[in-house]
């Protein structure tokens, strides 16, 4: 009996009009090696509004210290393969970098 509860609440959670799963808005992805990282980001939903992003990434330098990078950006809609961050001293990502976005209307 309780399977069925269980069964019969998700499927009314998942039928339910007031939910929406949303499609990310923007889409980025980094590498750092070589020396150098670099951020590139693209608007990926072209009913969403320009994108507000703040962006944080664990980097390792070429001299074996750990730095933080931070910045934010502005993505407009139709905007691909854009670089948000470029830098040298860098010989990998101790992290992915963490992009949050949030729509300006």
């Amino acid at each position: 009996m309780m399977n069925w509860l269980k069964i019969a609440t998700v499927a009314a959670l998942l039928g339910w009009p007031g939910i929406a799963l949303a499609r990310e808005a923007v889409s980025c992805g980094g590498a750092a090696m070589l020396g150098g990282a670099q951020l590139n980001c693209s608007h990926v939903e072209p009913q969403a509004p320009p994108q507000f992003c703040t962006f944080s990434w664990a980097l390792h330098t070429s001299a074996g210290d750990q730095k933080i990078v931070e910045g934010t950006f502005m993505l407009p809609p139709g905007a691909s393969n854009v670089t948000v961050y470029q830098g040298s001293g860098f010989d990998s990502a101790l992290s992915d970098p963490i992009v949050i976005c949030r729509g300006n209307k």
